[in-house]
């Protein structure tokens, strides 16, 4: 069940002008939410070389949702990220990321993202629009979620659990550091794949 609207399993659909009931149970979960940074993850993957893929990600930030269990529209995210605890696995590579040629953290500490629009696919899929802002650029990004469903856990808290994929180019946001390969082509790709896997906790709980 989706926690913007419900799954509709008859071949019918309701009447344009007929009033949408609203379950009990996805109202209860409308509310404010932390982003538990122990239990989610804020990942990227980047083609090397032509021929492997790096992954990596980001251990220090801070997130905020807004679920509305009636009305898509008005759900809203917000995450805050720290540059310097970006994670490739490789020291010198997460040096070089977090330099001049890159991200410049000693200037530019923060990437932030803020949604303008949630919608709801159908199902447990919506697609979150927002404002992506890197290295002082901000530009539009659109992320597709799947509702994992919610729970609660052994300390009494509400849960909710979403995963999503985008996919940028890193030139837009002024990232074009990069190296030519002698068999042709480039050492870093400029589209970079993005992956969230999230848990939040309900305010209250």
């Amino acid at each position: 069940m989706g926690i913007f609207g419900r799954k509709n399993d008859t071949v019918t659909a309701p009447a344009a002008t007929a009033p949408v009931a609203v379950s009990p149970e996805l109202a209860a979960l409308t509310g404010e939410y932390t982003i538990d940074p122990t239990h989610t993850t804020i990942g990227f993957v980047a083609r090397h070389a032509m021929v492997t893929n790096v992954k990596g990600s980001f251990l220090d930030f801070t997130g905020t949702l807004h679920l509305d269990g009636s009305e898509p529209a008005r759900s809203t995210a917000s995450l805050d990220i720290k540059m310097e605890s970006i994670d490739t696995g490789n020291a010198d590579r997460d040096g070089h990321l977090k330099s001049a040629d890159f991200f410049k953290t000693d200037e530019f500490p923060e990437m932030t993202f803020r949604s303008t629009r949630t919608e709801a696919l159908g199902g447990d899929d919506y697609r979150v629009t927002g404002d992506l802002t890197i290295l002082g650029t901000t530009k539009p990004v659109t992320i597709d979620l799947e509702f994992n469903g919610s729970a609660k856990d052994p300390f009494g808290n509400e849960r909710v659990g979403f995963e999503g994929k985008a996919e940028i180019l890193r030139s837009d946001w002024g990232l074009t550091w990069n190296a030519a390969l002698e068999t042709g082509g480039m050492l870093v790709s400029d589209k970079i794949k993005l992956n969230f896997d999230i848990s939040a906790i309900k305010a209250g709980s």
